[in-house]
């Protein structure tokens, strides 16, 4: 009787791990000097991205999945604005010609889709310009070169200055 509760537990145990899907995004966490981001990588796939699959002028998560988060060991200045050591929400308005990134206190958020529920916890909105790359990027990627946090998808890149 033993024998046969414990291996039909080794079987339940099992089964519902192979069970479990994957996501169709891969996630990624980004650590750099008192940064660290935390975001799902979606794939371009031959999509026309920005304009289309991502509207502009509407609340993006920047990623796939769940809202990406971005954590701060310091007090810093994002885009040249105040914001204190922490962990917040990310998420980009993009547009042709610049994007609006905002920093939120509300974690735990799943996409964009209660945004606008939240978006009173916006601790702060920057806009930064948009430069066009010639070669498309497959899969969105967020980076920490220099003194700047660089969002690049498709032929799109942003590019916000971080200081501490």
């Amino acid at each position: 009787m033993k024998k046969a509760l414990v291996l039909s537990a080794i079987l339940f145990i099992g089964l519902t791990a192979f069970c479990q899907n994957p996501p169709a995004s891969p996630h990624e966490t980004l650590t750099a000097k008192n940064i660290t981001v935390r975001y799902g990588r979606p794939y371009k796939k031959g999509r026309e991205i920005f304009g289309k699959l991502v509207p502009y002028g509407k609340v993006y998560r920047c990623g796939a999945d769940s809202a990406t988060t971005i954590s701060f060991a310091k007090d810093a200045k994002f885009g040249g604005k105040p914001v204190k050591a922490g962990t917040y929400t990310l998420f980009t308005i993009p547009n042709e010609k610049e994007w609006t990134v905002i920093l939120n206190s509300e974690l735990g958020q799943w996409g964009a889709y209660k945004y606008d529920q939240f978006k009173d916890k916006d601790v702060l909105q920057v806009t930064v310009p948009v430069k066009n790359l010639d070669t498309p990027v497959e899969q969105l990627t967020i980076a920490a070169p220099g003194k700047n946090l660089t969002i690049t998808w498709d032929k799109t890149e942003v590019a916000i200055p971080v200081t501490f």
